[in-house]
């Protein structure tokens, strides 16, 4: 099955990956809101893709030396699910916003959960990841 046909793994209304994240991996101004942004970020740990992780992150704080481990340790659990815990601003014409969520995981047969409230800016005119909260 090629990843076009796949559930997007970011679990919005059960669309297809083609029609959902992946519009936003291949061109990240498609990225409407903050919500959109975490949605894709979440996808991209998932199919550990890195390229788009440097990208969706701030410029102040992107780090391109640390992507390789942080690839190695996405493909080493078992992404399970996100969870959207609420909003704060950062819809398409805001210029930050947050997200609070869940991203369940399985490591070392545990199920395991990152809980954060995440900030969202608007830079170079389409949403990155600035930092957590």
């Amino acid at each position: 099955m090629s990843l076009n046909e796949i559930i997007c793994p970011c679990g919005r209304n059960n669309n297809l990956y083609k029609d959902c994240c992946y519009l936003v991996h291949t061109n990240i101004h498609n990225a409407l809101s903050a919500e959109d942004l975490m949605r894709s970020r979440y996808s991209a740990f998932v199919l550990c893709n890195g390229d788009y992780l440097l990208l969706s992150h701030s410029i102040q704080y992107r780090d391109p030396s640390n992507i390789h481990n942080t690839i190695r340790w996405s493909r080493s659990v078992a992404w399970n699910r996100l969870e959207i815990i609420s909003l704060v601003a950062g819809l398409e014409n805001d210029l930050e916003g947050i997200v609070e969520f869940k991203a369940f995981f399985k490591e070392k047969n545990k199920i395991k959960c990152i809980h954060e409230k995440s900030l969202f800016i608007r830079e170079n005119s389409h949403w990155v990841y600035l930092d957590a909260l």
